[in-house]
């Protein structure tokens, strides 16, 4: 069983291949369109980039393309589920550049994704749709850290615990999502 604690360091990442299943034990965030899109904009205005004064560090980090449902009685989080990663698309290059080593979600990434991918030795992992209930179950803990006005696009830190994934595409640039 591989383990993956964030920080990601690029040795950890070197060691992985398109296909292998992991699983996360740490701190993972969540962010989708509405949020990539004031982060980046943030970004571009010159102001904090991304880092413990604003939002989280980027450094060695995991972002978890999802929205998760309200809470439960005696649950940290609802059901939480991947959405699909190719909204993100326009962003995820930029922040990668910024040390964002892993972007968590479903579905294909554009050639700019993973030529940022490869540049700045980073990974795509899959998450698996349709389990989102489950999935749940692997939160310990969450909180909102920016963007609250966004709901459930708002950016929340998550404590996980076995998280399952899948590395769809590596520091090398193996896609699973290529064409045989």
């Amino acid at each position: 069983m591989i383990i993956l604690s964030p920080p990601i360091s690029d040795e950890v990442i070197s060691g992985l291949n398109a296909g292998e299943a992991v699983f996360i034990t740490g701190k993972i965030y969540t962010a989708r369109d509405a949020a990539h899109k004031k982060i980046a904009e943030l970004i571009e205005a010159g102001k904090n980039p991304p880092g413990k004064e604003l939002l989280f560090d980027f450094n060695g980090q995991a972002v978890f393309y999802a929205g998760p449902s309200p809470a439960k009685p005696s649950r940290p989080i609802g059901c939480i589920g991947p959405t699909t990663s190719g909204r993100m698309d326009r962003y995820s290059p930029l922040f990668i550049s910024k040390g964002l080593k892993v972007m968590i979600g479903k579905g294909n990434r554009s050639e700019a994704v993973i030529e940022a991918i490869v540049k700045h030795r980073g990974l795509y992992l899959a998450a698996i749709g349709g389990v989102a209930a489950l999935m749940a179950k692997t939160v310990k803990a969450a909180k909102v850290i920016a963007f609250e006005e966004l709901g459930t696009e708002a950016v929340m830190e998550l404590e996980v615990e076995n998280f399952p994934a899948i590395v769809a595409i590596d520091c090398r640039g193996k896609n699973l999502y290529a064409p045989l």
